[in-house]
Parts: C-alpha cells; sequence; structure tokens
C-alpha cells in the first residue's frame, strides 16, 4: 500500500509539472514563447532585401518592416533566401507561410496566392547606357536585348508588349552590369531598386528613360486563403498609425517629401 501511495504521489507531481511546461510553451501565452515563421525571401533587391557581406544577416525596408509587424502581431520570424522566382511558387505549394521581397500585387498572382494591404507604390522603368540615344522609351526596344529579373512582373511585362530580345537573369545586378558594360542594349526593372543601383554603382554611366510603367504596389506574399492575412494587415496599419513605417521608409529612401 506504501509503494502504490509513492508511486501515485509521484505521478501527481509529474502531471503538475507537464502542464506547467505545457503553459509556458504555448505560441502566445504570456510570458511563453511566440510562434516563429520563416519569411521567404530574395537576398538581390537593394535597398529593401540584402545580405550584410560582414555579418551574413539579411537587412534592407523590407526586411526591417517584417520584423516591425511580426513585433506588433506577437509572433517572431526568420528568414529564408532564395531567387525570386522560386518565391511565389513557395506560396502556391503552401511550403512557406509569408514572403516578402518587392513583390508586385497582380490580379494574375492573386489568382493563386493571397496579399496583405499595399505597403509601397512602385512601378518599372527603363535602364541604359548614358551614351545610349536611341532608346527613349519603352516604344524603342523591339528588336534589342533588353535584360530583366526572372520570374519578375518586368519579364511579363517585355514578353506581352514588346519585340524585344528578353534576356532573364536570377540576379538583377548582372543585368545592369551588362548595360553598362554595352553587352546590354537596356535593362527593365522595378524603379525604386533601378534608382538605387544608378545611385550607388552605375559611375555616372546609366540612366532612366521613358515613363514609369506597371504602376503596382508592393503586398507582403502568403498561401492562398492563409489565416495570417487579417493579423498581417492589423500590425501593418499599426505600423503605419504610430510612425514606425516612416522611420523605415526615410532611413532608406529619405523623406517621403523630397
Amino acid at each position: 500500500m506504501k509503494k502504490l501511495f509513492t508511486l501515485v504521489i509521484a505521478l501527481l507531481s509529474f502531471s503538475l509539472l507537464a502542464a506547467c511546461g505545457t503553459s509556458g510553451d504555448s505560441a502566445n501565452g504570456e510570458g511563453g514563447d511566440k510562434e516563429t515563421y520563416t519569411v521567404a525571401t530574395d537576398a538581390n533587391f537593394k535597398p529593401f532585401e540584402f545580405k550584410d557581406p560582414e555579418t551574413g544577416e539579411m537587412k534592407g525596408f523590407d526586411i526591417e518592416l517584417m520584423k516591425a509587424i511580426a513585433d506588433e502581431a506577437g509572433f517572431n520570424v526568420e528568414f529564408k533566401s532564395m531567387q525570386f522566382d522560386g518565391l511565389i511558387t513557395g506560396m502556391q505549394s503552401g511550403r512557406f507561410p509569408l514572403a516578402i521581397a518587392g513583390i508586385s500585387i497582380t490580379d494574375e498572382r492573386k489568382e493563386s496566392i493571397a496579399f496583405s494591404d499595399p505597403y509601397y507604390d512602385s512601378g518599372v522603368v527603363l535602364m541604359v547606357n548614358k551614351d545610349n540615344n536611341d532608346i527613349k522609351s519603352i516604344d524603342d526596344v523591339d528588336g534589342v536585348t533588353v535584360g530583366t529579373k526572372t520570374g519578375s512582373t518586368s519579364e511579363s511585362y517585355l514578353k506581352q508588349n514588346t519585340d524585344a530580345e528578353v534576356k532573364a537573369f536570377p540576379d538583377i545586378i548582372n543585368a545592369y552590369m551588362d548595360v553598362k558594360s554595352g553587352r546590354l542594349d537596356a535593362a527593365l526593372y522595378d524603379l525604386p531598386n533601378v534608382k538605387y543601383y544608378i545611385n550607388q554603382s552605375g559611375e555616372g554611366k546609366l540612366k532612366t528613360v521613358g515613363d514609369v510603367l506597371e504602376a503596382q504596389s508592393y503586398g507582403i506574399a502568403l498561401p492562398k486563403e492563409s489565416e495570417l492575412v487579417e493579423d498581417v494587415n492589423k500590425a501593418l496599419q499599426a505600423v503605419k498609425d504610430n510612425g514606425t513605417y516612416d522611420e523605415i521608409y526615410e532611413k532608406y529612401f529619405g523623406s517621403k517629401s523630397e
């Protein structure tokens, strides 16, 4: 009987300890660990996302914004870098719960994945060598070679609206370098990234021409029917309302009034 009593006490003690551990490990419990979500991104889209060459950590406007949204929504994030054309596939398959990489919100993409509310307004623009006076707009690219990024809306635009010879690169920087060296006639890609490269690495040899095309907004991508959409949208709005968005924006792009 004494042995049985000791066994019962031991089992009760174990049950109490187990219950305490479960409470502490809950996703959003008071004082417990937060849920951690993997965010797919692309490390080659300055100033939105890029790897710090010294630490290997992801940095950029998108990275800081996603961290701020996660903090507001009450979850943690870790980033998984990949080629841009794999991001959409990852969302469609449900492999990743979130993706941020300057992903344009389009009707075609909305058929297979979900998006947050827009967080950045953009468009695409042509870049040419400063000595090129033959290409003044998108109307002048038929028959010439234009570089762009694999899987991007720029690639789709070129194929659907021009007769240019399209050369797509996994890393858009290679297209920019080829324009600068004269190996490509032009490049078409997102306006903020084009302007950033010209200012940082153009060496006075590059320029933009023509109008900004395909005015689109960036959104955070999620799998279709994701339960996180509402939480992300609420957190995004809160980050805008409390001034955090403006602080991050000004860090990478300067004042909006400039």
